[in-house]
């Protein structure tokens, strides 16, 4: 059986994955990487992905994790059984994200990493969603956990990520993407290119939800996720 290899987007770990994890079957072998936390470019922490877990996997990945996924993909493509990618953007920076981006490090660079969190987190919601005050200070607690040093690597690392375009039709594993309709921090668009990319792609919107799908509709993507594992792994 493959090893199931869970990866959080950024600045987040395991918590990301709560509702997720709870409701896995206890015959499936799961790992929750951090290789995010530990390199300082995507083609890095991908290689660390696939010199700490043997054998074939299935790599579920969100927000960046789906972009590590993609990469150990190119690097490693008959070792990975299946991709899950949610929320995921398999582009490479754009001009306006890099300046974006620039100067939230800035301001991280000046201490000031809960006021920028703060003031963004609402973005990473669907309108419903961000009015849930105990579920928005979750999510801005597990990213401001990461600390500064976090925030400033894995937005570097996004700012120079590869396109990952390049290589995915060539994929023949079974993949499953989901997106939030509502997303505004990946523009669905980027589910539909990677649907059309991967010749065996299925692509799963999720109504109502924004950028933080496994925290806002836990139900929903369990209800999906979790019997696509299940076929990917026990085939």
């Amino acid at each position: 059986m493959p090893q199931l290899v869970l990866l959080p987007g950024l600045a987040c770990d395991e918590r990301l994955w709560e509702a997720q994890l709870s409701a896995l079957p206890a015959n499936l072998d799961v790992r929750v990487s951090d290789a995010h936390m530990r390199h300082e470019r995507i083609e890095a922490m991908a290689a660390a992905v696939l010199r700490e877990h043997a054998g074939p996997l299935v790599l579920c990945g969100a927000s960046m994790g789906g972009m590590i996924a993609m990469e150990a993909a190119r690097q490693a493509p008959e070792r990975i059984a299946g991709l899950a990618l949610l929320g995921t953007n398999p582009r490479p920076e754009t001009p306006e994200m890099y300046e974006l981006r620039t100067s939230a490090i800035e301001l991280f660079e000046r201490g000031e990493a809960r006021d920028v969190i703060e003031f963004n987190a609402g973005f990473a919601f669907h309108p419903a969603q961000a009015g849930d005050a105990a579920l928005v200070r979750r999510y801005v607690e597990l990213v401001l956990d990461a600390g500064a040093e976090q925030l400033i690597s894995q937005n570097r690392a996004l700012m120079e990520r590869p396109d990952q375009r390049t290589h995915l039709a060539s994929l023949r594993c079974p993949v499953l993407i989901m997106c939030g309709d509502s997303d505004r921090l990946t523009a669905p668009e980027c589910s539909s290119e990677l649907a059309a990319l991967m010749p065996h792609a299925e692509l799963v919107w999720v109504e109502a939800c924004g950028h933080m799908l496994t925290m806002e509709k836990p139900a929903f993507v369990n209800a999906t996720l979790l019997p696509w594992l299940q076929r990917v792994m026990l085939s």
